[in-house]
């Protein structure tokens, strides 16, 4: 096959992911001879049902040319629909999330840029309609990582728009070296608040910024996840800033959040000196019912895996993990826990690249293209599964299904380069059990059991690096041939939590808070 990378195990009936899909677009990353800060930040990539047809589709963001959306043709390939759907923007995209502010069950896109922002909501026939302005949405700045989640439980999604650094092309400052300009590090700018939008119905939203308290801390944002860090029921928000502290904001239920990052030890590296975070994700990695939480950082620094043991306190086991020696020369972007053998348990994948595209000629230790990284969990522990081949500038990671065989795939977006969009041809006797639970999901948990195995997940919002993930569950059984019952607990409003028994794998099951499996 045209283009086949293969990972594979040492053992027989490893992964093999293979290039499956070919496509057109190219990032095109603005590059210029004086090297803005902004050029070296995208593309993100998400993933989306946009047409409703059971089949997920992609969507590209650019920088010096048009976004991208692609229809899935049943994972027999992919077709360029953006013109007819209306959704190329322009300007000088950087990031994107999928969520349904509107409440209509149909994904709309969010696109994080370096001008304003676009809220493009699904009119439903296959195209969209920009209501950026009447959404209240279209602020300006440097904006990169957007999570929509119900931070006030009323049933209506908000949504946190990640700000990196306060910029101005006119005041950039210049980093040369040899006879070229280089990217700056971020320590050369100035951090920037955040913005929180209350959804007040219908897609229509205020910003609550300040008097959430989300506005008082300028960070340089870059990865975002909603999670339920301390299990109250109430998602909070754990941001991941560029050489200054991480921000642990916890919902205290009354539109209001306390950034207590510091005091639950994610703020800094264990000598007490922020990082560069990036990519960042939330899960159960070590089946304990808390939300742990993980960042990529930058070469050097190695990446961080926060082990949540409760009250608020975290600990970085990146050393006892395996994560720390692995991942020590590399610097990380998108993403994402999932579980890529169907197993059970969550395992890890990481796509990276050094964001100085001229970075040899100053270190030749360091390399601009790096590989991508995927640990198997070993009950707790990262092992690191062999390589994929080459190396790419990646930035944006999205996981999900994308020919609904049951196994999860990856789409990776590269700064100035042609995306992958990787099948997962894993061979083992593993089955699955696939879960629709709606356009945005987060909040809900998810717990099941095959053969007297008890397993647990919590739905997230956002995470990975200016990505979007397919929304659908996963539950991997294993070698059962079912699962013995699945309960699944819907957040407020609803309240409620639905159980199902002796539920048959290799399916997707549709369902929507007091229904039945479809």
């Amino acid at each position: 096959m045209r283009g086949l990378l293969v990972l594979a195990f040492a053992a027989a009936g490893g992964p093999v992911f293979e290039r499956f899909a070919e496509v057109a677009f190219r990032h095109d990353n603005a590059i210029s001879p004086e090297r803005r800060l902004p050029e070296s930040m995208g593309p993100g990539v998400a993933l989306l049902d946009y047409d409703g047809d059971g089949w997920q589709d992609v969507y590209f963001t650019n920088s010096g040319g048009p976004n991208v959306l692609y229809r899935n043709e049943r994972g027999r390939g992919f077709t360029d629909v953006t013109r007819k759907a209306g959704v190329a923007a322009g300007g000088f995209s950087i990031g994107v999330t999928t969520g349904d502010p509107d409440g209509d069950g149909l994904p709309d896109l969010f696109v994080t840029s370096y001008g304003k922002n676009i809220l493009y909501r699904n009119n439903g026939d296959g195209t969209f309609s920009d209501i950026s302005v009447r959404a209240g949405l279209d602020a300006p700045g440097l904006y990169t990582a957007a999570v929509f989640f119900d931070y006030d439980n009323d049933g209506d999604e908000d949504l946190y728009a990640g700000h990196f650094v306060r910029y101005d092309p006119s005041k950039e400052p210049r980093c040369p070296y040899g006879d070229g300009m280089h990217y700056c590090h971020p320590l050369s700018y100035d951090p920037w608040p955040s913005k929180l939008y209350r959804n007040v119905g219908k897609g229509v939203f205020e910003d609550v910024s300040r008097e959430s308290g989300i506005g008082a801390h300028p960070g340089k944002a870059f990865g975002a996840v909603a999670t339920d860090a301390d299990n109250d029921g109430r998602l909070d928000l754990f941001v991941a800033n560029d050489s200054v502290a991480n921000f642990l904001f916890v919902n205290r239920g009354n539109g209001r959040f306390a950034e207590m990052g510091l005091e639950a030890g994610i703020a800094y590296s264990a000598d007490g000196n922020p990082r560069s975070g990036m990519g960042a994700d939330a899960a159960d990695y070590d089946g304990d019912g808390l939300e742990d939480l993980f960042v990529a950082n930058f070469n050097r620094e190695r990446f961080s895996i926060y082990r949540n043991r409760g009250k608020l306190d975290f600990s970085d086991d990146a050393g006892p993990t395996g994560i720390g020696m692995a991942t020590q020369m590399y610097s990380g972007w998108g993403l994402r826990f999932f579980d890529f053998d169907l197993d059970g348990d969550q395992d890890l994948i990481v796509v990276n690249g050094h964001p100085d595209d001229r970075i040899e000629a100053i270190n030749g230790t360091l390399k601009h293209k790096e590989p991508i990284l995927l640990f198997e969990n070993r009950a707790g522990k990262f092992a690191l599964v062999d390589g994929f081949a080459g190396n790419y500038p990646a930035r944006g990671l999205a996981v999900g299904d994308l020919d609904n065989d049951g196994r999860p795939d990856v789409v990776i977006a590269n700064n100035g380069e042609v995306p992958l969009i990787l099948r997962n041809r894993r061979r083992n006797v593993n089955r699955w059990i696939g879960l629709d639970l709606g356009v945005s999901p987060a909040g809900v948990r998810v717990t099941w059991s095959a053969r007297g195995v008890r397993r647990g997940r919590l739905i997230n919002a956002g995470g990975s690096y200016l990505s979007a993930h397919d929304p659908r569950v996963l539950l991997g059984l294993g070698e059962a041939d079912r699962a013995d019952w699945i309960d699944v607990k819907w957040p407020a409003p609803h309240n409620r939590t639905d159980r199902f028994e002796r539920v048959s794998p290799g399916r997707y099951y549709s369902l929507r808070p007091g229904g039945k499996l479809r």
